[in-house]
Protein backbone atom coordinates (compact mmCIF):
# COMPACT_ATOMS: atom_id res chain seq x y z
CA UNK A 1 0.00 0.00 0.00
CA UNK A 2 2.79 2.35 0.81
CA UNK A 3 4.99 1.46 -2.15
CA UNK A 4 1.71 2.59 -4.03
CA UNK A 5 1.22 5.50 -2.77
CA UNK A 6 5.00 6.25 -3.21
CA UNK A 7 4.41 5.27 -6.61
CA UNK A 8 1.70 7.50 -7.20
CA UNK A 9 3.15 10.61 -5.50
CA UNK A 10 6.13 10.04 -7.67
CA UNK A 11 4.21 10.01 -11.22
CA UNK A 12 2.71 12.79 -9.88
CA UNK A 13 5.39 14.85 -9.13
CA UNK A 14 7.00 14.10 -12.69
CA UNK A 15 3.93 14.99 -14.05
CA UNK A 16 3.73 18.84 -12.80
CA UNK A 17 7.10 19.16 -12.88
CA UNK A 18 7.30 18.39 -16.89
CA UNK A 19 4.77 20.94 -16.96
CA UNK A 20 6.35 23.33 -15.20
CA UNK A 21 9.54 23.19 -17.99
CA UNK A 22 7.43 23.21 -20.86
CA UNK A 23 9.10 25.28 -23.10
CA UNK A 24 8.20 26.94 -26.33
CA UNK A 25 10.89 28.59 -28.72
CA UNK A 26 11.14 31.67 -30.58
CA UNK A 27 14.04 32.21 -32.63
CA UNK A 28 14.20 35.92 -34.41
CA UNK A 29 16.34 36.25 -37.98
CA UNK A 30 15.26 39.57 -39.72
CA UNK A 31 11.77 39.52 -41.28
CA UNK A 32 11.22 35.86 -40.29
CA UNK A 33 10.84 33.78 -37.05
CA UNK A 34 10.71 29.90 -36.42
CA UNK A 35 8.35 29.03 -33.40
CA UNK A 36 9.19 25.56 -31.91
CA UNK A 37 6.16 24.20 -30.10
CA UNK A 38 6.88 20.52 -27.76
CA UNK A 39 4.36 18.30 -28.38
CA UNK A 40 3.45 18.72 -24.47
CA UNK A 41 2.47 22.02 -25.57
CA UNK A 42 1.12 21.51 -28.42
CA UNK A 43 -2.72 21.14 -26.99
CA UNK A 44 -2.19 24.63 -25.42
CA UNK A 45 -0.32 26.79 -27.68
CA UNK A 46 -0.70 27.74 -31.68
CA UNK A 47 0.94 29.90 -33.44
CA UNK A 48 -1.16 32.40 -36.28
CA UNK A 49 1.61 33.77 -37.34
CA UNK A 50 3.57 31.48 -39.65
CA UNK A 51 7.10 32.54 -40.10
CA UNK A 52 6.20 35.97 -39.91
CA UNK A 53 8.78 37.78 -37.38
CA UNK A 54 5.61 39.77 -36.12
CA UNK A 55 4.73 36.27 -33.87
CA UNK A 56 1.26 35.88 -32.44
CA UNK A 57 1.28 33.10 -29.86
CA UNK A 58 -2.54 31.87 -28.78
CA UNK A 59 -2.71 30.00 -25.18
CA UNK A 60 -5.72 28.44 -25.33
CA UNK A 61 -8.11 28.09 -22.05
CA UNK A 62 -10.68 25.80 -23.98
CA UNK A 63 -9.50 22.27 -21.78
CA UNK A 64 -9.91 22.15 -18.25
CA UNK A 65 -6.71 21.21 -17.24
CA UNK A 66 -4.13 24.01 -16.47
CA UNK A 67 -0.71 23.30 -18.24
CA UNK A 68 1.70 24.25 -15.67
CA UNK A 69 3.78 27.53 -16.19
CA UNK A 70 4.75 27.42 -20.18
CA UNK A 71 8.33 29.27 -20.70
CA UNK A 72 7.99 31.35 -24.21
CA UNK A 73 12.16 31.76 -24.40
CA UNK A 74 12.38 34.33 -27.12
CA UNK A 75 16.15 35.00 -28.96
CA UNK A 76 17.95 35.97 -31.92
CA UNK A 77 17.38 39.56 -33.82
CA UNK A 78 14.79 41.32 -36.18
CA UNK A 79 14.47 45.06 -37.18
CA UNK A 80 10.65 44.64 -38.29
CA UNK A 81 8.93 42.09 -35.87
CA UNK A 82 7.47 41.66 -32.48
CA UNK A 83 6.01 39.20 -29.82
CA UNK A 84 2.37 38.78 -29.30
CA UNK A 85 1.13 36.28 -26.37
CA UNK A 86 -2.64 36.02 -25.42
CA UNK A 87 -4.02 33.76 -23.03
CA UNK A 88 -5.40 33.19 -19.31
CA UNK A 89 -2.52 31.20 -17.18
CA UNK A 90 0.56 32.52 -15.82
CA UNK A 91 3.77 32.48 -17.91
CA UNK A 92 7.21 32.80 -17.96
CA UNK A 93 8.72 35.02 -21.42
CA UNK A 94 12.82 34.40 -21.11
CA UNK A 95 14.37 36.91 -22.91
CA UNK A 96 17.64 35.03 -24.42
CA UNK A 97 19.67 37.11 -26.34
CA UNK A 98 16.96 38.59 -27.90
CA UNK A 99 17.27 42.31 -30.06
CA UNK A 100 13.72 43.04 -31.20
CA UNK A 101 11.84 46.52 -33.15
CA UNK A 102 8.84 46.73 -34.39
CA UNK A 103 8.89 49.57 -36.36
CA UNK A 104 4.86 49.95 -35.99
CA UNK A 105 3.81 49.44 -32.40
CA UNK A 106 4.48 47.34 -29.09
CA UNK A 107 7.68 45.36 -29.33
CA UNK A 108 6.33 42.61 -26.79
CA UNK A 109 2.73 43.10 -25.97
CA UNK A 110 1.31 40.17 -23.27
CA UNK A 111 -2.34 40.53 -23.03
CA UNK A 112 -3.13 37.63 -20.76
CA UNK A 113 -4.61 38.86 -17.16
CA UNK A 114 -2.56 36.78 -14.70
CA UNK A 115 0.55 36.85 -13.72
CA UNK A 116 3.36 37.09 -16.36
CA UNK A 117 7.34 36.36 -15.26
CA UNK A 118 9.93 38.46 -17.69
CA UNK A 119 13.27 36.39 -16.75
CA UNK A 120 16.67 37.57 -18.18
CA UNK A 121 18.73 34.94 -19.15
CA UNK A 122 22.30 34.97 -16.76
CA UNK A 123 24.89 36.97 -18.67
CA UNK A 124 22.44 38.37 -21.55
CA UNK A 125 22.17 41.64 -23.21
CA UNK A 126 18.70 42.04 -24.32
CA UNK A 127 17.26 44.85 -26.70
CA UNK A 128 13.55 46.63 -27.23
CA UNK A 129 12.36 49.33 -28.95
CA UNK A 130 8.98 50.21 -31.12
CA UNK A 131 8.36 52.77 -33.56
CA UNK A 132 5.98 55.33 -33.82
CA UNK A 133 2.87 54.65 -36.35
CA UNK A 134 0.77 53.29 -33.49
CA UNK A 135 -0.44 56.40 -31.26
CA UNK A 136 -2.61 53.74 -29.14
CA UNK A 137 0.18 51.69 -28.48
CA UNK A 138 0.87 51.83 -24.70
CA UNK A 139 4.85 50.47 -24.45
CA UNK A 140 7.44 49.33 -25.78
CA UNK A 141 7.00 46.24 -23.27
CA UNK A 142 2.94 45.98 -22.54
CA UNK A 143 1.58 43.38 -20.00
CA UNK A 144 -2.03 42.96 -19.10
CA UNK A 145 -1.58 41.58 -15.70
CA UNK A 146 0.81 41.41 -13.11
CA UNK A 147 4.46 42.04 -14.41
CA UNK A 148 7.73 40.47 -12.62
CA UNK A 149 10.81 41.14 -13.77
CA UNK A 150 13.47 38.97 -12.78
CA UNK A 151 16.93 37.31 -13.64
CA UNK A 152 20.31 37.86 -13.74
CA UNK A 153 20.56 39.61 -17.31
CA UNK A 154 19.91 42.78 -19.05
CA UNK A 155 17.01 44.47 -20.78
CA UNK A 156 17.77 48.11 -22.64
CA UNK A 157 14.15 49.27 -23.84
CA UNK A 158 13.11 52.55 -25.27
CA UNK A 159 9.78 53.92 -26.35
CA UNK A 160 9.19 56.06 -29.74
CA UNK A 161 5.52 56.01 -28.99
CA UNK A 162 4.51 55.90 -25.10
CA UNK A 163 5.69 54.09 -22.02
CA UNK A 164 8.90 52.04 -22.61
CA UNK A 165 7.31 49.43 -19.84
CA UNK A 166 3.65 49.30 -19.25
CA UNK A 167 2.12 46.75 -16.95
CA UNK A 168 -1.45 47.90 -16.24
CA UNK A 169 -1.02 45.76 -13.17
CA UNK A 170 2.01 45.75 -10.54
CA UNK A 171 5.17 45.66 -11.63
CA UNK A 172 8.17 44.09 -9.41
CA UNK A 173 11.94 43.71 -9.98
CA UNK A 174 14.40 41.64 -8.78
CA UNK A 175 18.31 41.13 -9.39
CA UNK A 176 17.94 41.80 -13.07
CA UNK A 177 19.15 45.13 -15.02
CA UNK A 178 16.82 47.38 -17.08
CA UNK A 179 18.17 50.48 -18.35
CA UNK A 180 15.34 52.60 -19.88
CA UNK A 181 17.55 54.68 -22.74
CA UNK A 182 14.58 56.99 -23.63
CA UNK A 183 10.69 57.40 -23.89
CA UNK A 184 7.74 59.46 -25.28
CA UNK A 185 5.79 59.35 -21.77
CA UNK A 186 7.20 57.45 -18.64
CA UNK A 187 10.07 54.89 -18.15
CA UNK A 188 8.14 52.62 -16.09
CA UNK A 189 3.98 53.40 -15.67
CA UNK A 190 2.05 50.27 -13.72
CA UNK A 191 -1.01 50.41 -11.65
CA UNK A 192 -1.58 48.62 -8.08
CA UNK A 193 2.03 49.38 -6.62
CA UNK A 194 5.27 49.10 -7.89
CA UNK A 195 8.25 46.78 -6.02
CA UNK A 196 12.11 47.15 -6.00
CA UNK A 197 13.32 44.43 -4.02
CA UNK A 198 17.07 43.96 -5.54
CA UNK A 199 18.85 44.67 -9.14
CA UNK A 200 19.41 48.15 -11.12
CA UNK A 201 17.34 50.27 -12.60
CA UNK A 202 18.61 53.24 -15.08
CA UNK A 203 16.04 55.78 -16.35
CA UNK A 204 17.59 57.85 -18.69
CA UNK A 205 15.99 60.68 -21.07
CA UNK A 206 12.46 60.26 -20.13
CA UNK A 207 9.73 62.71 -21.49
CA UNK A 208 7.45 62.11 -18.78
CA UNK A 209 7.77 60.66 -15.42
CA UNK A 210 10.77 58.29 -14.79
CA UNK A 211 8.42 55.88 -12.47
CA UNK A 212 4.69 56.59 -12.19
CA UNK A 213 2.36 54.32 -10.18
CA UNK A 214 -1.44 54.35 -10.73
CA UNK A 215 -4.74 52.33 -9.52
CA UNK A 216 -6.59 49.77 -11.04
CA UNK A 217 -9.65 50.20 -9.25
CA UNK A 218 -11.19 53.08 -8.56
CA UNK A 219 -10.93 52.68 -4.13
CA UNK A 220 -7.81 52.26 -3.09
CA UNK A 221 -7.30 49.00 -0.46
CA UNK A 222 -3.87 50.46 0.81
CA UNK A 223 -0.67 48.05 1.92
CA UNK A 224 -1.73 44.73 2.48
CA UNK A 225 0.10 41.64 3.77
CA UNK A 226 2.72 40.43 0.99
CA UNK A 227 0.79 42.70 -1.23
CA UNK A 228 -1.89 40.10 -1.88
CA UNK A 229 -4.89 41.73 -3.94
CA UNK A 230 -2.98 45.41 -2.75
CA UNK A 231 -4.11 48.08 -5.52
CA UNK A 232 -2.82 50.66 -3.33
CA UNK A 233 -0.66 52.95 -6.01
CA UNK A 234 2.57 52.97 -3.60
CA UNK A 235 5.82 52.96 -4.51
CA UNK A 236 8.45 50.26 -2.26
CA UNK A 237 12.10 50.24 -2.42
CA UNK A 238 13.58 47.56 -0.48
CA UNK A 239 16.96 47.03 -2.24
CA UNK A 240 18.75 47.13 -5.25
CA UNK A 241 19.71 50.34 -7.16
CA UNK A 242 17.76 53.17 -8.99
CA UNK A 243 19.12 55.70 -10.99
CA UNK A 244 16.91 58.51 -12.81
CA UNK A 245 18.11 61.04 -14.51
CA UNK A 246 16.80 63.60 -17.70
CA UNK A 247 13.04 63.19 -16.76
CA UNK A 248 10.54 65.96 -18.24
CA UNK A 249 8.65 65.85 -15.05
CA UNK A 250 9.15 63.43 -11.58
CA UNK A 251 11.28 60.85 -11.31
CA UNK A 252 8.89 59.06 -9.17
CA UNK A 253 4.70 60.13 -9.00
CA UNK A 254 2.45 57.95 -7.27
CA UNK A 255 -1.32 58.16 -6.18
CA UNK A 256 -0.61 56.50 -3.22
CA UNK A 257 2.58 56.93 -1.03
CA UNK A 258 6.55 56.00 -1.41
CA UNK A 259 8.27 54.33 1.07
CA UNK A 260 12.04 53.62 0.56
CA UNK A 261 13.00 51.34 3.40
CA UNK A 262 17.10 50.02 1.56
CA UNK A 263 18.82 50.19 -1.64
CA UNK A 264 20.57 53.30 -3.21
CA UNK A 265 18.95 55.87 -5.11
CA UNK A 266 20.90 58.21 -7.28
CA UNK A 267 18.47 60.45 -8.32
CA UNK A 268 16.91 64.01 -7.04
CA UNK A 269 14.95 63.15 -4.54
CA UNK A 270 13.09 66.09 -4.07
CA UNK A 271 11.44 65.72 -7.44
CA UNK A 272 9.08 63.45 -6.39
CA UNK A 273 5.22 63.49 -5.91
CA UNK A 274 2.92 61.07 -3.62
CA UNK A 275 -0.67 62.50 -2.95
CA UNK A 276 -1.97 62.43 0.13
CA UNK A 277 -4.90 61.08 0.40
CA UNK A 278 -8.49 63.74 1.50
CA UNK A 279 -11.77 61.83 1.34
CA UNK A 280 -15.29 63.70 0.85
CA UNK A 281 -18.67 62.85 0.11
CA UNK A 282 -19.05 65.34 -2.57
CA UNK A 283 -16.80 68.11 -4.68
CA UNK A 284 -17.67 70.54 -7.35
CA UNK A 285 -15.16 71.16 -9.88
CA UNK A 286 -13.82 74.44 -9.18
CA UNK A 287 -14.82 75.35 -5.89
CA UNK A 288 -13.11 75.74 -2.55
CA UNK A 289 -10.97 77.89 -4.50
CA UNK A 290 -9.50 75.07 -6.80
CA UNK A 291 -8.21 75.88 -9.51
CA UNK A 292 -8.48 73.01 -11.36
CA UNK A 293 -9.56 69.43 -10.98
CA UNK A 294 -8.43 66.05 -13.30
CA UNK A 295 -9.54 62.76 -13.45
CA UNK A 296 -6.22 60.10 -13.19
CA UNK A 297 -6.56 60.07 -16.97
CA UNK A 298 -5.39 63.70 -16.93
CA UNK A 299 -8.52 65.04 -17.78
CA UNK A 300 -9.92 68.25 -16.64
CA UNK A 301 -13.24 68.26 -14.70
CA UNK A 302 -15.37 71.65 -16.42
CA UNK A 303 -15.80 73.99 -13.47
CA UNK A 304 -18.93 73.58 -11.26
CA UNK A 305 -19.47 70.09 -12.55
CA UNK A 306 -20.77 67.32 -9.46
CA UNK A 307 -18.02 64.89 -9.63
CA UNK A 308 -18.71 61.15 -9.48
CA UNK A 309 -17.13 59.00 -7.04
CA UNK A 310 -13.71 58.11 -7.95
CA UNK A 311 -10.25 59.79 -7.55
CA UNK A 312 -9.47 63.02 -8.63
CA UNK A 313 -6.18 65.02 -8.95
CA UNK A 314 -6.72 68.89 -7.88
CA UNK A 315 -4.02 71.66 -8.51
CA UNK A 316 -4.05 74.46 -6.33
CA UNK A 317 -1.45 77.40 -7.80
CA UNK A 318 2.12 75.18 -7.02
CA UNK A 319 0.64 72.93 -5.36
CA UNK A 320 -1.16 69.56 -5.91
CA UNK A 321 -3.41 66.50 -4.03
CA UNK A 322 -5.43 63.88 -4.42
CA UNK A 323 -8.94 63.57 -3.80
CA UNK A 324 -11.27 61.08 -3.22
CA UNK A 325 -15.39 61.85 -3.63
CA UNK A 326 -16.99 58.68 -2.03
Amino acid sequence: MNKTLYTLAALLFSTAASAADITVKVEYNGNSAVVTIPSEASSWVTCESGTSAHVKLVQSSTTLTNPGEIIYSLSGQSDAGEFYLTGEYKATIQLNGLTLTNPDSTAIHIKNGKRIKVSMAANTVNTLADGTKDESSKGCFHCKGHTEFVGKGTLNISSNINHAIYSKEYVEIKNCTINVTGAKKDGIHCGEYFLMSSGTVNIDGVEDDGIQVELKDSVQTGQTLNHEDEDSGNFYMAGGTLAISNTGSYCIKTVGSISITGGTQNYDTSNILDYSETGISSVKAGQQGQNAVYDLGGRRMPNGALLPRGIYIVREGDRTRKVIVR
